[in-house]
């Protein structure tokens, strides 16, 4: 892409679809960052102030909703060179309070990506404000991570196995509940 090609579309509106669908929000403050164009079935990835959305192409499918940044566990992109490439996206769902599980990878392959990676990739560390990794015993460990949440004061902490068959084991349960309360209570102002 030359530079020419990087101003245009720095300054370029998003597609009327992408922007109908945003529009349309029940959030009157959600506003358009970034988007990609997708490969398959046409459409666009996009970056709003609330989080990740796919639009779809055709007016009739349903955009599926938002993914809030703060239940992106990651965002892998990996470039083609042709202005394209690959996301590779993680996203978070609570299982039971305080305790995360990574949901399997969702790909979405972009013929253009515009400032899409680096917007996504901004937003979601932007949510982090603490994350460090424990070990259990015996074998394995958890993540500990706090984030920003939208509409909350108080940042969340939760923790994430790194297996998730860990979370049935009594005691690798116990000594993540542990940490956890440390990591919440070390958080807290005296």
């Amino acid at each position: 892409m030359t530079l020419v090609e990087r101003v245009r579309r720095r300054f370029a509106r998003p597609p009327e679809r992408v922007h109908a669908v945003v529009a349309a929000s029940p959030d009157a403050d959600e506003r358009v960052l970034a988007w990609g164009e997708l490969v398959r079935d046409g459409g666009w990835l996009v970056a709003t102030s609330r989080g990740l959305r796919q639009v779809p192409a055709e007016p009739d499918a349903s955009d599926g909703g938002v993914l809030p940044w703060h239940e992106v566990a990651s965002a892998r992109w990996t470039a083609t060179g042709d202005g394209g490439g690959r996301f590779e996206v993680i996203r978070l769902t609570e299982v039971e309070p305080g305790v995360q599980a990574r949901l399997p990878v969702e790909r979405h392959v972009l013929a253009d990506s515009g400032d899409l990676p680096a917007v996504v990739r901004r937003r979601v560390d932007q949510t982090v404000v603490a994350s460090r990794r424990s070990p259990l015993p015996g074998s394995g460990g958890v993540l500990l991570v706090a984030r920003r949440v939208p509409g909350q004061a108080a940042r969340e902490w939760t923790v994430v196995f790194d297996d998730d068959a860990d979370r049935t084991d009594p005691a690798a349960r116990e000594a993540a509940r542990q940490k956890l309360a440390e990591a919440v209570a070390g958080d807290r102002p005296d």
